[in-house]
């Protein structure tokens, strides 16, 4: 089969392929809000007969919340299975919209063409770039490449109940080689991506009571334990002055980063002063020692997401509180057990405490971290077949945040996932006037061309 062959179909078609991404973003398959619910019904019947119409055995799958969309194409390589969502996020705040959100269209900007209205980028164009290599090469050839399943989630944007019990319900139906994910994006303008390591998530909310109720800072203060002090004290306590982290135990199983991916991203030319400025900052505040992208991608991190106690409305009130609370999570890597940090976590906390406070915890999650194994065949033919596409070689690169479902993969179906994206950062997701460049559709369902290929030599 000639690739070039498949690459031209994609060229030539890409204007109706832009004009069905247009039909399915006018959809509003908004999952969180149940006054949607027929809508994302609606995105789901609409990829159901999109697909059937290039050849795949596709059918909605009905759960409690909103349905599935399953499909399975012949070929004769490797069995990829391709997740997506077609659900999107509110639109709110409407009036910081230029235009209406469900009428997309592309637009002209400083930087080039790009597709504007929601789901735009998270995760319908994304997901639809899939679609339109596997629809190039069934023009082309009448099959494709590879043996290929799809995968389609319609409650990503609210949570994903019924994504587990699902895929347990439904293992060997959607257990395939490896798992391909549209849902990230390319590092700057120009580099394509496979995202390999993702960090886990613990949270954990403490409450420190001290006197048995607010206390007149003239009458008590002095004399009187001040949970708000009890509390800074342990926050303080939780770095020292290089940025490490003080709980015991925490970086047990933390490895450092292997030398050919650190090779990777020092090639990536990322500049820290660069990256804080756009957000007002100047200075990395992490572990001494470490590069910037180090400490975003493969370090574990502990930090405050919010502080409460004593009077805080408008004027002043000289009160000691009897309570302080706090909220603080830990991105963890591989190798780090989070029910054992939190035991760690709380008994570090409770180490500290006055023999005249108690202490409350409050669980807010707690999910490992996820590596892949880049020795599969799969993620070097893949990083080849998108250095093959993009001006830049292409990167094995880590992920700040989670993304819950390639864990899901690893976990539920024993598979490796590869995280490739086209995404932007100013594709303003979850935001209003959110976009997907033309230019990052059309090389994106170049790409997926590329990568089906590889998978099938």
């Amino acid at each position: 089969m000639s690739l070039e062959r498949v690459l031209t179909q994609v060229d030539s078609d890409l204007e109706e392929a832009t004009n069905r991404l247009l039909e399915l973003l006018r959809i509003q398959s908004i999952s969180t809000d149940p006054a949607y619910a027929k809508d994302c019904d609606a995105a789901a019947d609409w990829l159901v007969a999109d697909l059937k119409s290039i050849g795949f055995e596709a059918s909605k799958r009905e759960t409690p919340g909103h349905p599935m969309v399953v499909a399975h194409g012949r070929g004769s390589g490797t069995h990829a299975m391709f997740y997506g969502h077609y659900d999107v996020q509110p639109v709110d705040p409407i009036e910081l919209w230029a235009k209406p959100p469900f009428e997309p269209a592309v637009e002209k900007t400083a930087k080039g063409k790009v597709i504007r209205g929601r789901g735009a980028s998270d995760d319908k164009g994304q997901l639809m770039t899939f679609v339109e290599a596997c629809r190039a090469w069934k023009a082309v050839y009448g099959t494709l490449p590879d043996r290929v399943s799809i995968f389609f989630e319609g409650e990503e944007e609210s949570g994903s109940p019924s994504l587990i019990p699902f895929m347990k319900e439904n293992r060997d139906e959607l257990t395939a080689d490896v798992a391909l994910i549209c849902d990230t994006g390319l590092f700057g303008d120009s580099t394509p991506a496979i995202v390999t390591r993702l960090r886990g998530l613990l949270g954990e909310e403490i409450t420190i009571t001290g006197p048995n109720k607010d206390l007149h800072s003239g009458m008590y203060g002095g004399i009187a334990r001040n949970p708000i002090r009890v509390l800074a004290k342990i926050i303080a306590s939780l770095h020292d002055h290089t940025g490490r982290i003080m709980v015991p135990g925490f970086y047990d199983g933390v490895a450092d980063l292997p030398a050919d991916i650190a090779q990777q991203w020092n090639d990536l030319g990322f500049e820290n002063a660069e990256f804080l400025g756009e957000v007002g900052l100047g200075l990395p505040a992490g572990e001494d020692g470490r590069t910037g992208l180090e400490m975003i991608w493969s370090r574990p991190t502990c930090e405050v997401n919010g502080i409460s106690g004593g009077y805080q409305g408008d004027g002043f009130k000289t009160v000691l509180p009897s309570q302080a609370s706090a909220k603080i999570s830990f991105r963890l890597v591989p190798g780090q057990d989070p029910l054992r940090l939190r035991e760690n976590f709380r008994a570090f906390v409770q180490a500290q405490l006055p023999e005249d406070c108690t202490v409350e915890f409050a669980p807010h999650g707690a999910s490992a971290a996820s590596e892949m194994a880049t020795d599969h065949p799969a993620f070097e033919k893949a990083r080849q077949a998108l250095s093959d596409e993009w001006p830049n070689e292409a990167a094995f690169v880590g992920c700040g945040g989670s993304i819950p479902i390639a864990g899901y993969f690893k976990d539920i179906l024993d598979m490796d996932a590869l995280l490739i994206g086209f995404g932007k950062d100013d594709d303003q997701i979850h935001s209003p006037n959110e976009k997907y460049d033309l230019s990052s559709f059309h090389k994106g369902i170049r790409s997926w061309v590329r990568v089906l290929d590889a998978l099938a030599k």
